[in-house]
């Protein structure tokens, strides 16, 4: 039985081939298993890699096993295993999706990452906002609150200018054809109210169910757009998506200077809620 924190027995033979390949060759790994439990806890926790129960071995050993899956994509490559199972399963919504966003107040901790190697300074995914040192989450989920990709950006960018970038990231994999990239329907709030964002939205053939700001606008011809009012009362899920994803605390806080570590940190709370889908005994 999988103890707090840790990933079920279920959980682990969807994701077992990605996670520990067959070792043919070299000095014996430590379990992988009690490795990505052990990065769970530290997910879930809060707490500092130093800070790991002895249960889950050496802290270094773990925290190296982190950064070896954070750079070489494992962390991505789970993520579209388990939204591949959603979608055969039948308990991923295709037509609608919903994007948001949600600022994370950086610790000082956090900051530091700078330049290297006497390169540019990269702002790692940090800036000054009304809340301080944050760092905003862009994030797209279907109309069932899974998680279907995600961004970083410093936190005072603004909604808007994140729009395509986020779009344009998602890709999830099919049984057979392409990676699907676009919905009928894309539901936001206001602040993804402008122009070019519904322009971009015609061009790839989805509807955009956007709430209008309060402010003059030029008169254009032709009929004014629908605007789906029930459709747009679900936006709710994403906002639930994001308390979800936010209970776990290296999310709610940034403690990690580097971006690449965030990211991997957010795409394995997403990982995370995946998991706690009702998938079918199917192979």
């Amino acid at each position: 039985m999988a103890g707090r924190y840790e990933i079920s027995d279920k959980g682990w033979a969807l994701i077992e081939d990605i996670v520990s390949p067959p070792q043919t060759t070299g000095r014996p790994r430590r379990d992988d298993r009690q490795v990505l439990n052990g990065i769970f806890w530290i997910l879930c926790s809060g707490a500092k890699w130093r800070d790991l129960p002895e249960r889950y071995g050496p802290w270094k050993t773990v925290y190296d096993r982190f950064r070896q899956w954070r750079d070489d994509g494992t962390f991505e490559a789970i993520l579209a295993r388990l939204q591949l199972r959603l979608r055969e399963d039948g308990l991923m919504d295709l037509d609608t999706w919903m994007i948001d966003s949600t600022s994370i107040r950086a610790t000082r901790a956090a900051s530091g990452g700078g330049k290297k190697g006497g390169q540019e300074p990269v702002d790692h995914a940090l800036g000054r906002s009304r809340g301080g040192l944050t760092t905003k989450i862009h994030m797209v989920s279907d109309r069932n609150g899974w998680p279907l990709t995600f961004t970083l950006s410093p936190g005072q960018d603004s909604d808007t200018r994140l729009f395509i970038p986020t779009m344009e990231h998602v890709h999830l994999p099919g049984p057979v054809g392409r990676p699907l990239k676009r919905c009928r329907f894309i539901v936001a709030d206001k602040g993804y109210d402008s122009d070019p964002l519904r322009r971009y939205c015609d061009r790839h053939r989805m509807k955009p169910i956007i709430a209008r700001r309060k402010m003059k606008r030029k008169a254009r011809p032709g009929a004014p757009r629908g605007f789906d009012k029930p459709r747009y009362r679900d936006r709710n899920i994403i906002e639930r998506c994001f308390g979800w994803v936010k209970e776990l605390r290296r999310v709610c806080t940034r403690y990690d200077k580097l971006a690449s570590s965030f990211r991997a940190m957010v795409c394995l709370a997403c990982i995370d809620r995946c998991l706690r889908a009702d998938f079918s005994d199917k192979a």
